[in-house]
């Protein structure tokens, strides 16, 4: 209702200008009355002219409509190498190394994990180690760019003596016998798709009859709580 009644006076306003329609004289205790409310109903106008200007330009092709980001990173699908669990385990050592629970790993951070794993490195090799897979250059790690670090190992494209390819050695996460396979042919790039979807879906399977097991157990242990306290009744 208030918008259509704010649009009602911008058209009689514009009328007015354009000479189509006479001023209307207002009574003096109105006007005064009105004008108590004149700053927020300027507001209101200005707020709804500015708005119907912008829809205009939209429609006529001159503004641009910006919309957020909806991409959404998925380690499980982006990094179809590595099996869920070695996924897992990379996301809990990130996490435990994420001091400040920001899902980021800055240099300080690293610092700390490098030393916790035995194999501290100088200011200046801690930032290079940053800048191999820091893709956003923000100088600092997202796991997308943790799991880039074991990416890079598993394919053999870290240097020996580099920081992160000692961070990936002693990180415990053995990443040789799933490591990047490069197939040579269409062929087998085919097989090794079903072979990884299949892979997929059982450590699924697993995971779910895990829980599955678990929650039996859980119920189990109550049914014979209950028991026992109705033998004490």
């Amino acid at each position: 209702m208030a918008t259509d009644e704010l649009s009602s006076k911008l058209n009689r306003r514009l009328q007015i200008e354009e000479g189509a329609e006479e001023p209307v004289a207002v009574d003096e205790a109105e006007h005064q009355n009105g004008s108590a409310e004149k700053p927020s109903t300027m507001n209101a106008d200005s707020e709804l002219g500015a708005k119907l200007l912008r829809r205009g330009e939209l429609n006529d092709g001159v503004g641009e409509q910006q919309q957020p980001s909806m991409k959404v990173f998925n380690p499980y699908t982006e990094f179809k190498e590595f099996s869920r669990k070695q996924i897992k385990d990379m996301e809990k050592m990130f996490k435990h190394y994420d001091a400040g629970k920001d899902n980021f790993i800055d240099l300080m951070e690293l610092k700390l994990m490098m030393e916790k794993l035995g194999a501290p490195q100088t200011h200046l090799g801690l930032k290079n180690m940053i800048k191999e897979v820091d893709e956003d250059l923000d100088n600092k790690l997202s796991f997308r760019e943790f799991l880039l670090i074991f990416r890079k190992s598993a394919a053999g494209e870290l240097a020996e003596d580099s920081g992160l390819s000692v961070l990936a050695r002693l990180s415990e996460i053995d990443v040789s016998t799933e490591g990047v396979k490069g197939a040579k042919t269409f062929f087998e790039a085919k097989v090794q798709a079903i072979s990884e979807s299949s892979r997929f879906e059982a450590e699924i399977r697993q995971e779910q009859e895990a829980k599955k097991k678990q929650a039996e157990e859980k119920k189990q242990r109550q049914a014979a709580f209950k028991e026992l306290q109705s033998a004490f009744k």
